[in-house]
């Protein structure tokens, strides 16, 4: 099989193995956020309401660039 061969092959999946590639990114960003999170709210107890609402608020922005990469291949298609 030559690599032509294999490039079209794949040419179909392109945007399932983007997408793969692009939620990496939120992924490690969650584990950071909320592992951070958790550590500051066993450091300062009396600070848990704000240091959580950070959280959820760092944890959406997150979320919403995975979801701009899995809409993004279905839109530029």
């Amino acid at each position: 099989m030559s690599a032509l061969e294999t490039t079209a092959a794949i040419s179909g999946n392109v945007g399932t193995i983007g997408y793969g590639l692009a939620a990496i990114g939120p992924g490690i960003g969650v584990g950071i956020i909320f592992g951070n999170g958790v550590q500051a709210i066993a450091r300062q107890p009396e600070a848990a309401g704000l240091i959580r609402q950070n959280m959820l608020l760092g944890f959406a922005v997150v979320e919403a660039l995975a979801l701009i990469g899995f809409v993004a291949p279905l839109i530029f298609k």
